[in-house]
This record gives structure tokens, C-alpha cells and sequence, in this order.
């Protein structure tokens, strides 16, 4: 018989606004929430005892997620995961696992329905005036450019016949207007539509073309740790569009380091048993996984569930566009990025496919 689980105190359980699943040791449910009743239409009382995952089928590689829960008794969010109880259409989600203070191997797990294509219908329509935003702009950000560097231009010619107090405020026009033009040129990056143009990938020439490249630029402070898996074999993915996502993931380290540095390890390891979920019941292998860690302040928990989400930083300056460009990138590339982070230590894990069989074979006889 499994240990009693702890209980949340009724009215705080049956006030979430979310589906709210408790999960005991054997990833059986223990109770939900009335949320979670209606999303699963069925009432708690039958569902007692049930497996998880009999009743939701995730695109994410749950049962890693939760054994990582368990094994570092911190919580763990995931975003832009498909969820169906295979009654429904799935629903894009974000969810959150989180262990119980007094019952470490009881999970609480939210799922935040984000509402893109919950509803029959509306999906297509609502992805179409996504594409078109996005569109917008993109083209506004092109526009606003040119005029931006002709600012900057004239700024930088009347600062050369100014005394050195006025040219603080021609030097200010230059620093700002090329701080607009970094968030013009991010938000024309996270516009880009073009699908990933994906070959068989060695994924260490990738960090290593990154890390050499961030020890020379933006990390020239921080001390770099490889932990590589060298019998690790190539990923079927677009090397530029990875070598941006690891490019983001040790900038945003090398920000949260502050002047006074810090360590990035870069691990990469093979995991036969981690697949990723569909909402027909199969599961698709993402055995290569690369880990970017860091030992920086951690992100606030106030912004931790949404921080793949656009415009949303833990820094007062940041455009909050670098995560978000990373997620989008992973998740056209059929893979899974999650993030578990405490003061101390934030470790973003991305797990892709292999490259289909011969691939990589043809490529080199190719080249």
C-alpha cells in the first residue's frame, strides 16, 4: 500500500482556476480539483487510483520531468506543451510540477490551457492572424530602422563640433538608437517563418563554433566547462538555428553573471528512454539532450512560468525576446526545452531526435 498522501486544504483546491492534478509515488492521481474534473470529464472520485497518464497524453517527456521533480525537490515548468485526454482536441498548455513539502515523491501538476486552439474551429483562424501579426511586425521593425540610422548618423556628425558636455547628449541619441535597433533587429529575427533546414548535425562542432565565439565577445568573463559525450551521434537539425539557441542560452548566463563572471557547463549526454508524448498514445525519441548550466542569482519565480513567453525578462533592460526565439526554434524542430532554476544554479535542458539512419553518411560523401 502506498503512503497517505498529504491533502491541500479545500477551499484553496477547489478555488484554482487551473486543472490541478496531485500524482502520488506510482504516478497514479491522487485528487484533482473541480478544474481539473472538467477538463478531464470525469469526477475525481473515479479517477482515485487512476494512472496519469491513462487519462492525459502530453507532448513533453513527462515521466523524465517527473523523476527530475522528485530527485531535486524543486519545481519545474514546461511551455507550449499539446494536452488531451484523447476526448478532445489537444490544447496547447503550460504546465507546472512541483513537489509536496511533506510528501517529496507526491507531485502537484498545473496545466494552464493557453487558449490558442481550444476551441473547434478557431485554431486555423487564430494561427493565421498570429502569422499575420508577427508580419506586421516584422515589416514595422524594418522601416523603423532606416530613419533610426539616420539619426544616429546626424547625431554622430554634430557631436564633432561640440564640447565635450555637449557631446553627452549627441553620444546619448547614438547609445540609444542603437538599443532600438538591437530590439528592431529581435523582433525581425522572431518574425522569421522559415521552417528549420535540417541535416544530420554534430551537435559539439555547434557549441563548439558558440563557445569560441562567446569567449571572444559576450563571455569574455565567464569560465566555460565542456562535458561532452563524445560517442554522441548527429542530430537531425538546422545548425544556424541551434547555434542561435546556444548562442541565447550562455548570453542570457553571461547577463545574469553580472561584472563579476561566472561558470557555464555545457553537457551533452544520450537518453534512450526519453520520448516525447503524443496525443495519439505514440511517442516520438529525443535521446540527444544538451544541458546549458549556469551558476548565476536563478530567475524570479514570479516570472518562471512564463519566461519562454515574448517580452517577458528578469532583467530591466532585456526585451524579453531571446527565450522565446529559443522555444519557438526547439519546438519547430520537434523537440523539448525545459528549465529548472534556483539562486544558484539555472540549467536549461533542450532534447532532440537523431538524424535519420544513413544521413549523416550521405552528407559527408555529399561534401
Amino acid at each position: 500500500m502506498p503512503p497517505p498522501v498529504t491533502t491541500v486544504p479545500g477551499a484553496i483546491w477547489a478555488s484554482l482556476p487551473v486543472p490541478a492534478l496531485m500524482v502520488d509515488a506510482g504516478d497514479r492521481i491522487h485528487d484533482i480539483n473541480p478544474a481539473a474534473e472538467q477538463f478531464l470529464n470525469a469526477s475525481a472520485k473515479a479517477l482515485r487510483g487512476v494512472p496519469v497518464f491513462d487519462r492525459l497524453a502530453i507532448d513533453a517527456a513527462m515521466d523524465q520531468a517527473f523523476a527530475r521533480v522528485r530527485r531535486a525537490q524543486a519545481a519545474l515548468f514546461i511551455n507550449d506543451a499539446d494536452v488531451t485526454t484523447g476526448e478532445r482536441p489537444p490544447v496547447q498548455c503550460n504546465l507546472q510540477i512541483a513537489p509536496l513539502q511533506d510528501e517529496p515523491d507526491t507531485l502537484l501538476l498545473l496545466i494552464t490551457p493557453r487558449e490558442l486552439s481550444d476551441r473547434p474551429g478557431r485554431g486555423a483562424g487564430v494561427q493565421r492572424a498570429a502569422k499575420s501579426a508577427i508580419g506586421m511586425a516584422e515589416m514595422l521593425a524594418h522601416e523603423i530602422k532606416n530613419p533610426l540610422a539616420g539619426i544616429s548618423g546626424a547625431a554622430q556628425l554634430l557631436s564633432m563640433n561640440l564640447s565635450p558636455g555637449d557631446r553627452e547628449l549627441t553620444d546619448l541619441i547614438v547609445e540609444e538608437t542603437r538599443r532600438v535597433v538591437k530590439l528592431l533587429e529581435q523582433v525581425e529575427q522572431f518574425g522569421n517563418l522559415r521552417p528549420p533546414d535540417r541535416r544530420a548535425v554534430n551537435l559539439h562542432d555547434v557549441l563548439d563554433r558558440v563557445r569560441r565565439s562567446a569567449l571572444v565577445g559576450f563571455a569574455t568573463r565567464m569560465t566555460v566547462i565542456e562535458d561532452y559525450d563524445p560517442s554522441l551521434p548527429p542530430a537531425w537539425a538546422d545548425p544556424d538555428q541551434l547555434a542561435q539557441v546556444f548562442i541565447n542560452l550562455m548570453k542570457n548566463a553571461a547577463e545574469a553573471a553580472g561584472p563579476g563572471g561566472g561558470t557555464i557547463r555545457l553537457r551533452t549526454f544520450y537518453d534512450h528512454a526519453l520520448r516525447r508524448r503524443n496525443p495519439d498514445g505514440t511517442g516520438a525519441a529525443l535521446p540527444l539532450n544538451i544541458e546549458v548550466v549556469d551558476d548565476g542569482p536563478g530567475i524570479r519565480p514570479d516570472i518562471a512560468a512564463d519566461i519562454f513567453e515574448p517580452f517577458v525578462s528578469g532583467r530591466s533592460n532585456g526585451t524579453g525576446l531571446g527565450l522565446a526565439l529559443v522555444s519557438k526554434i526547439i519546438s519547430e524542430h520537434g523537440g523539448w526545452i525545459a528549465v529548472d532554476s534556483v539562486p544558484g544554479r539555472t540549467l536549461f535542458r533542450i532534447s532532440l531526435p537523431l538524424a535519420p539512419p544513413g544521413t549523416a553518411r550521405a552528407e559527408r560523401e555529399a561534401d
